[in-house]
């Protein structure tokens, strides 16, 4: 069975290519990690999924239904997002805050069933202590756990999270991920996480894709998708590749160098094989400043 079905997704800002051509499928009551190095279009497939942005072309099915035919109401009962960033003044309580993730099941009137869900979604992030402060007042990382608490609170059966545990300390980013993990297993929802932690990813994730200018290079469990050869092709980064509680642990250890060397007033880049062609895109860009680039292959 399929929970969520992505086929031909193409999306482009102002005719810049952001996503090609992305296919996948993610099954009920797994966790997916997206991973990718930054500019790769994790963000931008997550808010396609969330019908934050509209596809150019392909489809994305929930439950074999086509989202794009779906109304904002009915995808907010089906899917809960976390954005990576979001303005984060809201002059409301944390609870108030929380409890507008029940709005698609309580249209704008509160319910003692919705009182206690929140009440519960707050204990189980420990953030309830902050319940009565303003939103604003709280630092980052409780910020996330508030946005995090919104999304479980519209009880969705997929949770999109971009990035949940960039602004938390390693406890809390452990915190959050078993909680998700949890979720997963006992609610039986679909978590899709783009996340740079690699480790983090490989520790938690059912599967795995890696993301590289727009496309999806490679999918599989994280065995198979954290190697050092995958790593090093698609980060530019040598890596050792240790396994800890039956997943890869990634070890950075160096980047891998590129050469550029002024000859007659051009530039000229080198790079191995292995790296990718976002070299072309820095040669580009270089020309725009000082004149014709060459990229040695």
């Amino acid at each position: 069975m399929i929970k969520l079905a992505i086929n031909g997704l193409t999306f482009s800002y102002n005719s810049v290519p952001i996503l090609d051509d992305i296919c996948m499928e993610v099954a009920p009551a797994k966790l997916l990690s997206i991973v990718g190095p930054n500019g790769t279009g994790k963000s931008t497939l997550l808010q396609c999924v969330d019908r934050v942005l509209k596809p150019q072309q392909g489809s994305i099915l929930l439950d074999r239904k086509d989202i794009m035919k779906m109304d904002r109401m009915e995808i907010a009962k089906e899917v809960g997002y976390v954005q990576q960033n979001v303005k984060r003044s809201f002059p409301t309580t944390v609870f108030d805050t929380v409890i507008m993730g029940r709005r698609p099941h309580q249209g704008w009137r509160t319910r003692e069933e919705d009182q206690e869900i929140v009440w519960e979604i707050l204990e189980l992030l420990d953030i309830d202590q902050f319940a009565l402060k303003y939103f604003n007042e709280l630092s980052g990382g409780q910020q996330q756990r508030v946005l995090i608490a919104r999304a479980l609170a519209q009880e969705a059966s997929v949770l999109l999270l971009d990035e949940p545990t960039s602004n938390l300390d390693i406890k809390r980013q452990l915190e959050v991920m078993d909680i998700v993990k949890e979720l997963v297993r006992t609610k039986r929802i679909t978590a899709i996480v783009a996340i740079h932690d690699l480790n983090l990813a490989s520790r938690y994730s059912d599967r795995m894709i890696m993301m590289k200018d727009g496309k999806i290079v490679i999918a599989g469990d994280p065995g198979e998708v954290l190697t050092a050869e995958k790593i090093e092709a698609i980060y530019g980064v040598k890596v050792d590749i240790k396994i800890q509680s039956d997943a890869p642990y990634v070890i950075p250890l160096k980047p891998v160098k590129t050469k550029k060397v002024r000859h007659h007033g051009n530039y000229f880049i080198a790079r191995s094989k292995k790296q990718s062609s976002s070299i072309d895109r820095i040669s580009d860009n270089l020309s725009e400043r000082f004149g014709q680039v060459k990229v040695l292959k």
